[in-house]
């Protein structure tokens, strides 16, 4: 092989980038353009497609120029993505029809609460999984279909093509030569059945979806065509395909069942392999597919939240409260607590395992000594206590033998010490932060390396990761227990279906006491 760099494509919900490693998984280069997002109506988040698809091509073009290499030196593309986000566009044309309806959007609640009703969450998820919430990308195609003039008889006709975003860029790429996803993007869709890895014809039907809108399903590792030589002055092999948190467990090496990541990203998504087996949770998380490669699939339980680093950005960019998100350490630091202050990010409602889509964010226990630092402190924390939520589910769902001992974690929050110290405190576990934090663009590097043949087997990648620090926990408890509970009824205050508590009063006084 001359060729010895590969190259990601990550389009996340803040940004695209695109990034370029050698094959011993070192960063070479990097580009990345900021995502605009539009609000058209309360709980309405919407993406421009053509606005994603120049600012790839740019990325792309500034990541070769950065690293001074041309296309020839590019061995293959992988490309990874926000998973739920849904685009329809014309098969004649490749224009969208609509703007994409990001993950985060709520606006199709009322649809899944109709379809939850006729279905149930257990004969979903038996099928894919999932639990019913607009979240996922099923319900978002089936409100295009219903809201667009004219989509539903274009679709029954064959003229239009769904994609998550990786799909959509993967049409682009190839001049509409090839429509297709992999496992794990299907997986997320509402109508992938995971246990017979197929479209389910079944919810398909109940949820008025021409089977002829959905692109081929492939592996995470595979042949996805080639890139228009035009667009980058030669044609690029692209070998690899996964959702971000799917490419994120590639990237952290978490190929044995039991090993654990979480990302910190705009949300927060914590990954346990399950191996071959398909376990369906009992504590309202996601069973998943981690990755599929050589046509085998290989599972996984997620807990999603939805607000984690996008928390930050909020008190940024909408209280003013800090000039970067960077300070937030140093503030954090700054302050022996919050006072008893708790931040609820419930801005979309609440996801895993609470899945409330009508519950808002909040802050809590505020006094006349509190002020910006505690209200900054506790939104860090929030991200921590939502963790320790996913964790406490995940390890009832493995089972009473599960011993959990550590956590691999990526993501741009991953910077912060302070946070991933009281992290590994509040988990009773230790936090691994890996040499290259950019876990989720290595993750389908990686898997377009194994696709092109440059690696052997997952054995191969996992040899290139390296850890950079480990977070020890606190071996007592007792004050970070405290701490926690008074997170629990800082919950159970903004949950539309609260269960019984005790008041914050008493989780006041028990926070002030802990340090």
């Amino acid at each position: 092989m001359s060729a010895e760099y590969l190259l990601a494509i990550d389009q996340g919900t803040t940004s695209t980038r695109a990034l370029i490693f050698g094959l011993n998984g070192a960063p070479v280069a990097t580009a990345q353009v900021e995502l605009k997002q539009y609000f058209p109506q309360p709980g309405w988040i919407e993406h421009d497609p053509e606005e994603i698809w120049q600012a790839t091509l740019a990325t792309v073009r500034q990541a070769l120029e950065n690293a001074r290499l041309s296309a020839a030196d590019i061995l293959a593309i992988g490309i990874t993505n926000q998973r739920e986000t849904t685009v329809v566009w014309e098969r004649s044309t490749g224009r969208p029809i609509h703007k994409a309806i990001v993950w985060q959007d709520r606006r199709t609640a009322d649809w899944c609460r109709k379809m939850k009703a006729k279905i149930g969450d257990a004969e979903l998820g038996k099928r894919t999984g999932l639990l019913f919430d607009a979240y996922f990308s099923g319900s978002k195609i089936a409100w295009i279909l219903d809201n667009v003039a004219g989509t539903k008889a274009a679709a029954k006709r064959g003229e239009l093509a769904f994609g998550t975003i990786d799909t959509f860029l993967l049409w682009r790429l190839t001049g509409g030569k090839v429509h297709a996803t992999d496992a794990t993007n299907a997986s997320r869709t509402m109508v992938f059945n995971i246990a017979k890895q197929e479209w389910d014809g079944t919810l398909l039907k109940a949820f008025g979806i021409p089977a002829s809108l959905l692109p081929e399903v492939k592996d995470s590792a595979a042949d996805f065509g080639a890139t228009l030589p035009a667009l980058f002055g030669a044609a690029i092999p692209i070998r690899g395909i996964a959702g971000d948190q799917h490419a994120a467990t590639v990237g952290q090496a978490c190929f044995k069942p039991g090993m654990i990541k979480s990302t910190y990203g705009t949300g927060c998504f914590a990954l346990a392999n399950t191996g071959g087996k398909f376990v369906r949770s009992k504590n309202r998380l996601l069973s998943t597919i981690a990755y599929r490669i050589g046509g085998k699939a290989t599972y996984a339980i997620e807990g999603s939240v939805f607000i984690s680093g996008a928390v930050m950005q909020w008190l940024r960019d909408g209280l003013k409260a800090i000039p970067r998100a960077a300070d937030s350490e140093a503030m954090a630091r700054g302050i022996e607590n919050t006072g008893g202050v708790y931040l609820v990010p419930a801005f979309t409602g609440l996801g895993a395992p609470w899945w409330e889509p009508e519950a808002r964010g909040a802050i809590l226990g505020l006094t006349r000594d509190s002020g910006i630092a505690q209200i900054v402190r506790a939104g860090l924390e929030s991200t921590v206590y939502q963790t320790r939520d996913l964790m406490a589910a995940m390890k009832a769902d493995m089972g009473a033998g599960a011993k959990l001992a550590e956590i691999r974690v990526d993501g741009g929050m991953v910077v912060n010490d302070w946070v991933m110290q009281f992290l590994a405190d509040q988990l009773g576990l230790r936090v691994n932060r890996p040499a290259v934090t950019e876990t989720t663009a290595w993750g389908a590097a990686a898997l377009a390396g194994l696709g092109i043949g440059a690696y052997r087997g997952l054995d191969d990648i996992a040899a290139r990761w390296r850890s950079e620090r480990l977070f020890q926990p606190a071996k007592s408890r007792k004050a970070h227990d405290a701490l926690y509970s008074g997170w629990q009824d800082a919950v159970a205050r903004v949950r539309t279906q609260p269960a019984k508590h005790k008041g914050l009063g008493r989780a006041r006084a028990r926070a002030k006491t802990a340090s």
